[in-house]
């Protein structure tokens, strides 16, 4: 599957696409080390700007909702990150400035529950904590209030992340229920009392209310979108297969070869065997994949369960810091947090484009291209919503009708792409995901010795974001 391919000649090939043909091997080392070389000269540090750093990023195994970890609560697995995170760095529990973490579906216990998970995780009770909620970018989100935080000169280091719990959401009595009941306590009376029994029986009060699974604007659910958004881009049922195909099989690949460093072990409670690995991984064949019907549009649709991302359980934690204040405690950052951005566009028929909108528009604001991009990850919530992004970057059309731009920037190539799995395989917690993303393309650079890289993701409500990674030198 031309997917799949992803054998690059190093450095040289690798920076400019093209392929040495005829050229002998000395020449090739020559040229190679000239190219990198005059890459390496570029970098995104500015004058007068604080150079803010990833210390670290771990998360929990990603298991489908209703597995191993149905029986916890979301503060449960938010607090092993964080406890992970401390372990993994030996940073000082007293030595963070400030604490953010993202969530979507909230539990209303822990309605602040970045404050609850760090008090469990053994954090000081003098740092203060919030907790923020932008859909799937959430932990972006989180990571970016961070990085705000310390460019402002208001903190040295904070903690980032985020969590999601889909094994147990809030289910609320209906709206008539919730009225009847907030009328109770002002009933003195028995009859009173009596009639509001007989009002709260009534089958109109006891239906309950699901937690939306729709855009609120639109009343279209995002697997909905995700449907006509690869009708509109004309991405195949098969090509969606394929991708799906592809990052199942490059996620199984990078956990038999131990590329996942930052997935902590989580010991459930009364369970002897502890979670290592995430439990949604499942290579299949494109035979298998076809039998599977439409989820969304029946009976024509063609996101079925396999190639959309699934509900899923998890949380991640990461240590971002001032480089000056990390080089004083000692600690070795793995990349530099250049540049982030976030755009909006029409959650109709827009909804999952964010990262068609935001890459252009972050690599002119820093000075790159695409060829600079030595590392790619994307969120995949849909493999059509994905393709669907790619194919809108790489649209003359596109490109001048709807982002302004004179020419398309083109997309990024797939051997660069999501090489250790993406959210259709790994699993997307709404809440964690960003910290994965961010921490994935640092360890990926760390690797493959590549120096920038680029993370993009949508989330609901048509938003969208981007964040530029520099690799930190060796």
């Amino acid at each position: 599957m031309a997917a799949l391919c992803r054998q690059t000649l190093p450095g040289f090939a690798r920076s400019t696409g093209l392929r040495c043909v005829g050229t002998s091997s000395g020449q090739f080392q020559q040229a190679a080390a000239a190219a990198q070389t005059q890459k390496k000269q570029k970098t995104l540090a500015r004058p007068n700007v604080r150079n803010i750093v990833l210390v670290e990023g771990v998360r929990t195994p990603f298991l489908q909702s209703g597995t191993q970890y149905k029986n916890l609560m979301p503060h449960d697995l938010l607090r092993h990150a964080m406890k992970g995170l401390i372990k993994r760095t030996s940073v000082p529990t007293d030595a963070v400035d400030y604490i953010v973490m993202g969530t979507v579906i909230m539990e209303v216990k822990t309605s602040n529950i970045a404050r609850e998970a760090a008090l469990g995780a053994g954090f000081s009770d003098r740092i203060p904590a919030h907790t923020v909620t932008q859909a799937c970018i959430s932990a972006n989100q989180a990571i970016t209030t961070g990085v705000g935080l310390i460019a402002a000169g208001q903190c040295d280091a904070v903690v980032a992340g985020g969590v999601e719990f889909m094994s147990d959401v809030p289910i609320r009595h209906s709206r008539k229920m919730r009225k009847i009941m907030l009328a109770s306590t002002k009933a003195k009376t028995l009859p009173a009392k009596l009639q509001l029994l007989g009002q709260a029986l009534s089958p109109a009060a006891l239906v309950p209310e699901l937690p939306a699974v729709a855009e609120f604007s639109t009343n279209e659910s995002m697997g909905h979108s995700g449907d006509r958004l690869a009708a509109a881009f004309q991405i195949s049922r098969r090509e969606q297969d394929e991708f799906a195909v592809r990052s199942h099989t490059l996620a199984k690949e990078a956990t038999e070869k131990n590329f996942l460093t930052d997935r902590l072990d989580y010991k459930v409670p009364g369970v002897a065997t502890p979670v290592t690995i995430d439990n949604g991984i499942r290579p299949s064949t494109m035979e298998q994949m076809g039998k599977l019907k439409p989820a969304f549009i029946k009976p024509h649709g063609t996101v079925t369960a396999a190639n959309a991302s699934f509900l899923t359980d998890g949380a991640s934690a990461c240590l971002i810091m001032s480089e000056e204040k990390a080089l004083a405690m000692g600690f070795k950052p793995k990349a530099y947090l250049r540049d982030f951005l976030y755009v909006a566009q029409d959650p109709k028929d827009q909804l999952l484009l964010g990262p068609a909108y935001a890459t252009p528009r972050i690599l002119k604001r820093a000075g790159l291209t695409l060829n600079d991009i030595d590392v790619f990850e994307y969120h995949e919530a849909f493999a059509g919503q994905i393709l669907a992004n790619l194919k809108a970057l790489d649209s003359e059309f596109f490109a001048t009708k709807y982002m302004g731009l004179s020419a398309k920037p083109g997309a990024p190539p797939m051997d660069k792409f999501n090489l250790w799995g993406g959210s259709l395989s790994l699993g997307h917690p709404f809440g964690a995901t960003g910290v994965r993303l961010v921490t994935t393309a640092a360890n990926r650079l760390i690797q493959e010795g590549g120096q920038f890289g680029l993370v993009a993701a949508c989330a609901a409500g048509g938003h969208g974001h981007a964040m530029l990674v520099e690799r930190y030198p060796s």
